[in-house]
């Protein structure tokens, strides 16, 4: 068995409310083990044995046939987790945001240039793989960026983004 956490893109916003304990019910019911969610904001730990696209197709079904809407679901292991928080792509000053944004996918080279090449004054990204480094200087919230740039490129519901604050406190406690 291995530690996972699923990632559910924009899952309690407006009306796609899903409570932890609910989320937690679904994920036990798929056979997973020692399951938990952290906030409320669609991230749910788990112990599984299996491949990565298995687990987000069945934890995607379980929770769109329960609901009723589309749910992207990317899946990470906490030991790939370490991995993306001790990589150092750029500098974070103080007031910049960093996020990682999750990709169900590797990008190909020239999505992965195009996704780059979305980089500017404001937002730097850098392409590691299946995640992608993005770094506001300011809050997220005042990025140009938007959903259709990222979807131009990879296409829809094809990603979800944390916070690498949140992503610290999330792999601390899975280590504590």
């Amino acid at each position: 068995m291995t530690t996972h956490v699923a990632f559910l893109r924009a899952l309690n916003l407006g009306k796609r409310r899903v409570t932890n304990s609910r989320l937690v019910e679904l994920v036990e019911g798929l056979g997973h083990r020692d399951v938990w969610a952290y906030i409320a904001s669609g991230n749910v730990v788990f112990d599984a044995s299996g491949r990565r696209a298995t687990l987000e197709r069945d934890i995607r079904a379980a929770i769109e046939e329960d609901v009723g809407f589309e749910v992207t679901t990317c899946v990470r292991t906490a030991r790939e987790l370490d991995r993306i928080l001790a990589t150092d792509p750029f500098p974070v000053a103080e007031g910049d945001t960093h996020f990682v944004t999750f990709l169900l996918a590797a990008p190909t080279t020239a999505q992965a240039r195009a996704l780059e090449d979305l980089s500017g004054d404001f937002d730097t990204l850098v392409v590691d793989g299946r995640d992608v480094h993005w770094r506001m200087h300011g809050r997220s919230s005042d990025s140009p960026l938007t959903k259709r740039d990222w979807e131009q490129i990879l296409g829809p519901n094809s990603s979800t983004s944390r916070n690498t604050t949140m992503l610290r406190k999330l792999v601390a406690k899975i280590r504590g």
